[in-house]
């Protein structure tokens, strides 16, 4: 698989999705789409809106230090706006949406900066939900709010109360208070997305595990289980989730229906390897895990299972296909990025 294809896959729509682009009403508007979810959000949008029959306008808003992404999300039927939105009146500058989607948020290099995660995390988001009391606003989140749980639990579900471990994790709690807070204060219809964690072939758990088994590197066990979901699927939860804005906000788990266990999934690359993985002998305890039955419920199983993404990330291993370098850090436990 080329990379055109894999970007071709990630943002290819359903028709459950068009369906729902169909009877939403006004532009959408994504802050935050330079990072690792945005652009194939956002080309996805854009495929649906167009396959839905309607003229709304997708916006994306990011600082776009790499150049040649605007030119690709233009390319594509994107509206690219570049700007810092944590300067003072950067975000009167920007076109009235009645649909926002909240991607921005720092979490790697937060250790010894930890002063500039809190404002992009929990400051910042003040900002926005005062721009866009109007609109409808979905809030990326992220499931490591959630204590850490037993494998026999089933994940932490949204009814589980919060208990962040490290700055970066309290920062993102303190981002959804702080929605909140303005939803209840302008009676702002909103959706607290909460990802726990999204892969495509270029970053994420599964391209890492995938690399150890390959090049003969030892996995370390202590966070023995997981829960992935392909982006694809985490980005078409996170557009169709625009119509289950609410006041007061929805709260909503998105990750695959699997405890995945890590040393199965290194067992299993090393079946496509034709090697045998090796471990460190560590015990593994509780884990961030989530309970995503709610959005099972809503939109249905994700369509790429956990079998799909190990082939897929495997082959391309194996092609050597390209990579983000955006490690995911997901064996940390004491919640230090």
């Amino acid at each position: 698989m080329t990379e055109e294809q894999l970007d071709e896959l990630l943002s290819t729509p359903s028709d459950l999705l068009i369906q729902d682009l169909q009877s939403l009403k006004g532009d959408i508007l994504i802050l935050g789409v330079g990072g690792k979810m945005g652009p194939s959000l956002a080309r996805l949008a854009v495929k649906a809106v167009k396959e839905s029959g309607q003229h709304k306008k997708v916006f994306g808003v990011s600082r776009f230090s790499d150049t040649q992404l605007r030119k690709d999300l233009e390319a594509t039927g994107v509206i690219t706006i570049e700007a810092d939105i944590l300067e003072d009146n950067a975000l009167e500058g920007l076109p009235d949406a009645s649909n926002v989607i909240y991607m921005v948020g720092r979490k790697f290099g937060t250790s010894g900066q930890e002063h500039l995660t809190w404002a992009m995390n929990a400051y910042l988001p003040g900002k926005v939900a005062e721009r866009y009391k109007n609109s409808k606003i979905v809030v990326f989140s992220s499931g490591n709010i959630y204590p850490m749980v037993p494998v026999v639990s089933g994940g932490a579900t949204e009814n589980t109360n919060p208990s962040p471990i490290g700055e970066y994790a309290q920062s993102c709690l303190g981002r959804e208070r702080v929605f909140q807070y303005f939803s209840h204060l302008n009676k702002t219809p909103m959706l607290i997305y909460r990802l726990n964690y999204a892969v495509d072939l270029r970053y994420g758990n599964l391209l890492e595990i995938g690399e150890m088994v390959k090049s003969n590197m030892p996995i370390d066990l202590k966070v023995g289980h997981m829960n992935v979901i392909w982006q694809g699927d985490a980005n078409e939860i996170a557009l169709r989730a625009l119509n289950k804005c609410n006041f007061p906000p929805e709260i909503l788990n998105v990750t695959g229906p699997e405890t995945v266990s890590i040393k199965w999934v290194a067992k299993e690359f090393g079946r496509l390897f034709k090697t045998t993985p090796r471990f460190l002998d560590t015990i593994s305890g509780d884990c961030l895990l989530n309970n995503a039955s709610k959005c099972h419920h809503w939109f249905g199983y994700p369509k790429v299972s956990i079998l799909e993404m190990i082939n897929m990330t495997a082959k391309w291993i194996n092609e050597g296909g390209s990579k983000l370098n955006k490690p995911t850090h997901f064996q940390e436990t004491k919640g230090n990025y």
